[in-house]
Parts: structure tokens; sequence; C-alpha cells
């Protein structure tokens, strides 16, 4: 495929709302070696899979858990679920789960495995700094702190 057409391919993902349809653009992309053009596919699928309304807290909290595993799923040929996270969202809530991950003494494997996969603006710390009305100020330092600790310039997180 040449640049052009992976332009062109690239700008009909940004527009397609269809997760069948971005499911097989990721893997004909990653078939023909086009890691570009499959991680545009799948960061857009992240984005239309939630029900949630966009843009929401929680719409971004389901957004950072279908990333991760879409993410793990592709990487071990397997469906991989949060178990753990899904059943406390399940329990307690969307808000009370993100809190409870933020103010651990240590970070989440979820955290790194985002980091580690480019994906830092998918972190619940990410969540908790585009949705600042929604959490204490300790909360958002320790989420402000964790993406710092790794390098992340948390500016470019805050409400995009």
């Amino acid at each position: 495929m040449t640049d052009d057409k992976a332009e062109r391919a690239i700008r009909m993902i940004e527009n397609c709302s269809d997760a069948k349809k971005l499911r097989q653009f990721a893997a004909n992309a990653r078939r023909e070696g086009l890691e570009a053009v499959a991680r545009a596919a799948e960061l857009r699928l992240y984005e239309v899979l939630p029900k949630e309304k966009p843009g929401s807290f929680e719409h971004d909290v389901w957004r950072s858990i279908y990333a991760l595993e879409g993410s793990l799923t592709s990487e071990r040929g397997k469906t991989t679920r949060l178990g753990r996270t899904r059943p406390k969202i399940a329990q307690l809530g969307e808000l009370e789960t993100v809190k409870d991950l933020i103010l651990r003494k240590k970070a989440s494997e979820g955290f790194f495995m985002l980091i580690d996969r480019h994906m830092a603006e998918l972190t619940f710390e990410a969540v908790a700094l585009r949705h600042p009305a929604k959490f204490d100020d300790p909360v958002l330092e320790v989420a402000a702190a964790r993406l710092r600790s790794v390098g992340i310039e948390i500016d470019r997180l805050q409400r995009n």
C-alpha cells in the first residue's frame, strides 16, 4: 500500500463508526505490515465500542478498558478480558474503581501496560485528569505525579 493509500485508509477510519469494519481495517493493515493504519483502526475502534455518551467520564473509562483488552487480545491471540476491573466496576461503579486504582501505592498493571503500548491518554490517571470535577485533589495529584513519573507530559492529556 502506498503512502497515499495509507493516508486515505486513515481518513476512512477516522469517519468510520462500524466496529466490524474497524476490526477488518486493522486486520488487513496488520497483514500488509501497515502498523500505523492498524493502530489508527484500533484506536478508533476503542472510541466507538463504549455505549456511553462520547466525551463522558464513563465513555473514557470504557474506552480505556477496551483498549487494554484489545491490545492484550491481539498480542495473545485469544480473547482477553480484565477479570478484576470489570467485576469491580459492576460492584462499585466506574468512579470508585478509578479512584481506588489511582490511590493504590503502586500503579496498576494496566497502567504500565497502556504506557508500554504508547496509550498514556487511555490510562485511568489520564481519564481522571480529563474529568477533574469528578475527583478530589489528592486523586488528581497522584494521577498527575504517576504520569509524570513515567515521562508523560500531563498538559497534553487534559481535556482533549
